[in-house]
């Protein structure tokens, strides 16, 4: 920040402190320049003309005067015209209240896939961006939140869309408390955690994650709004889960995903495809589902498999549009927990389906478990009240 002669105050950004920093080793700390050499400054720079610094720093007719380092250096107290209160404006970061954000253990959860693989990263304590990439609802995200959660090791997810920008990133100005504080974004928190920025469904992003470029070089990052560089704290690693490898979606099942930068997806050390676990291992998750639910039953749970593998076969042939995701069998299995209804229970979570899909997912089950059957909708009986005896 900077406070003129008028007693107002500037934020001086970094290419501003730049030509500062210019123009006191041509002029001298806090001379008075004049219009022609403010703009020799910016000459040598290649920048605009400083606009800004003949605003905010005349002194006289032609005159500008140079701040000194202790001007701009540290934040100042805004002065408030005259007969008016203001409060004061905080430009120091604040942290937030110290937590514990080691991701809870998830009863039932069993380890697979890349679990292994993410586990040594996280061990190693060393900065190796990961970006995991793979189909909706195989466990990416649980996967590495349950990776954390082994390992006691601080996480912090932060989803992303197509509005996230720098702001929500890095951090930005808040009213707190009827005072305006920065507030440190997740990225500067974990940094400084010296634990896990996991960007869920980073592929929703915009171009507005190029923000994160320095951050996944393992470098620091410059925050302009209050010039502060923030260095990460040992421990501190980026991950990413995607649909998509960043390259949109071509078939077009996940609309709102978006073709990343190269450069940013560069930055990612090693990507890793997660598809969906082999029927043996997805029983046991189903069986663990359901021992966490209070509804075990093996039959059941091998059945439930066994149709979403069919399903996918036939999915990755062309034959249908949709999948049944391990997400989506653990919706049924808390579906069966509450209505006790196996049958209900698939032919609720196939409901987000069309109506083919749906008929077809439902038939192919009653052909897999006999013992079912597709339960007919039941039409509400009609009372109608007997006209009155005259």
């Amino acid at each position: 920040m900077m406070r003129n002669e008028k007693g107002l105050n500037m934020y001086l950004s970094p290419r501003k402190k730049l030509w500062v920093d210019t123009a006191t080793e041509m002029f001298g700390a806090g001379s008075i320049v004049s219009k022609s050499e403010s703009i020799e400054v910016s000459n040598k720079l290649s920048i605009p003309k400083p606009t800004w610094f003949w605003k905010a720093c005349k002194v006289g007719y032609n005159q500008f005067k140079l701040p000194n380092e202790e001007e701009y250096g540290a934040p100042a107290p805004v002065v408030a015209p005259a007969g008016e209160a203001v409060s004061a404006v905080n430009l120091v970061a604040t942290n937030m209240e110290k937590e514990n954000l080691v991701p809870a253990m998830f009863k039932g959860f069993v380890p697979w896939g890349n679990f292994s693989l993410i586990e040594k990263v996280v061990k190693s304590g060393m900065f190796y961006p990961i970006f995991v990439t793979g189909l909706s609802g195989n466990g990416k995200t649980l996967m590495i939140e349950q990776v954390h959660a082994k390992l006691n090791k601080e996480l912090i997810r932060l989803n992303i869309t197509i509005e996230t920008d720098e702001d929500d990133l890095l951090g930005g100005f808040r009213l707190v408390n009827g005072e305006t504080k920065f507030v440190p974004g997740p990225v500067i928190e974990a940094m400084e955690r010296g634990c896990t920025l996991l960007l869920d469904e980073c592929d929703l992003g915009s171009n507005k994650l190029l923000a994160l470029q320095p951050v996944l070089e393992g470098k620091g990052v410059f925050l302009k709004k209050i010039n502060k560089w923030v260095t990460p704290k040992d421990g501190f690693n980026v991950m990413a889960t995607a649909n998509t490898k960043g390259k949109g979606s071509e078939d077009g099942r996940f609309i709102g995903t978006n073709i990343l930068n190269e450069a940013f997806l560069e930055r990612f050390a090693v990507t890793m495809e997660q598809p969906y676990a082999t029927v043996t291992t997805e029983t046991k998750i189903v069986l663990g589902a359901m021992e966490k639910y209070g509804s075990v039953d093996k039959k059941f749970a091998e059945n439930l498999v066994t149709w979403a593998d069919v399903i996918r076969k036939t999915f990755y042939d062309g034959g249908v549009d949709e999948v049944i995701s391990t997400r989506r069998l653990d919706h049924i299995v808390k579906a069966y927990t509450i209505f006790g209804d196996k049958m209900k229970a698939i032919e609720l979570c196939v409901a987000r389906f069309d109506d083919d899909t749906k008929t077809s997912f439902l038939d192919l089950y009653t052909k897999i478990d006999a013992g079912v059957s597709v339960t007919e909708e039941e039409t509400p009986e009609v009372i109608t009240e007997e006209e009155p005896a005259f």
